[in-house]
């Protein structure tokens, strides 16, 4: 590993800890849940807390998990509360144990609707929260197996196919099983910066995830999957600072090669100019800062425009909104 949990810690000191929660039952997907805590723990400004109607519980995989602590009556405001999947989902979600978290995830709707908590599904744990009624209203995705019966459970959501992860207000949901990593970059990147959440999934090596239909996390970590240091400086710096206006010739400076050098490594193993990778950048922050609510000039020159018109023609140019 390049960074340990203390250096993403330094990084962000002046981030207040969030607390994530782990819904666990039997039979639940291992990675589901060791996926994302993993992502969550190495950036450093999460706790962790695992709980269910079970101490311990035998995880897909015959592993066994203990030291699960009781559903809590509340939970703090600001808490992430994570749902994963279970091996056979046909049948794990009609047990004793999970009539038990259904109940109980009914009642953090009015939470969930005040703005006060962040519910993320992970793969078919998405089935659980639907069933619990959360989705009610929201965009949503699950695993392809089961996307049909999510439909079916949760008629009053939008159900969403061929994505990785959705996010619609304080309701994250993605397709399964590795995808939880993505969604635990996408909230480390929003509590964090997105400079953490490229470092963590370097340490991880989950560059190689997505395309161009996935959700706004993509340009930080699309053009990752390279092992070029002086590459990775120069992403370092403008992922730093994507609303500055950089000369190639400065970040190549921050690089440390020359700027003919540094063209030729962005063409060579990205497939992309500088300048270009530049612009990807400031459409992704424009992008959140829209969804935001801020209005499109705002949003421009937030993420370094000179204008609305510039940005509609960025737009334009790599067909985003």
């Amino acid at each position: 590993m390049t960074l340990n949990q203390a250096e993403y810690t330094d990084q962000n000191s002046t981030c207040p800890r969030r607390e994530a929660y782990f819904i666990v039952l039997p039979g639940v997907m291992a990675l589901d849940v060791t996926g994302p805590a993993e992502a969550l723990q190495l950036a450093g400004q999460f706790t962790l807390h695992y709980i269910g109607p079970a101490p311990q519980v035998t995880s897909s995989t015959g592993l066994v998990l203990g030291g699960i602590s009781p559903l809590p009556d509340t939970l703090p405001p600001g808490a992430i509360l994570i749902v994963p999947g279970v091996k056979d989902s046909r049948t794990g979600f009609d047990t004793p144990e999970a009539r038990v978290v259904e109940a109980w995830l009914r009642a953090q709707r009015p939470a969930l609707e005040q703005g006060d908590l962040l519910l993320v599904g992970v793969c078919s744990g998405t089935l659980l929260a639907a069933r619990a009624g959360l989705l009610d209203g929201y965009q949503c995705t699950t695993h392809h197996d089961v996307i049909a019966r999510l439909r079916a459970q949760a008629p009053a959501a939008q159900v969403r196919e061929n994505r990785i992860f959705i996010e619609d207000r304080q309701v994250l949901t993605s397709a399964g099983i590795t995808a939880g990593i993505d969604v635990a970059l996408h909230i480390i990147a929003r509590v964090q910066g997105p400079q953490a959440a490229t470092e963590v999934a370097r340490d991880m090596v989950v560059y190689f995830r997505r395309s161009g239909d996935d959700p706004q996390l993509s340009p930080w970590l699309r053009y990752r999957n390279h092992l070029h240091p002086a590459l990775h400086r120069a992403q370092n710096a403008l992922i730093a600072a994507p609303e500055a206006r950089w000369q190639v010739e400065e970040v190549a400076a921050r690089a440390h090669v020359s700027e003919r050098h540094l063209t030729r490594l962005f063409r060579e193993h990205l497939g992309i100019s500088v300048r270009d990778y530049h612009e990807q950048l400031r459409l992704a922050v424009a992008r959140q800062r829209l969804q935001d609510g801020c209005g499109i000039e705002q949003a421009a020159l937030a993420a370094g425009f000179t204008s609305a018109r510039q940005l509609r023609r960025a737009q334009a140019r790599w067909g985003v909104s």
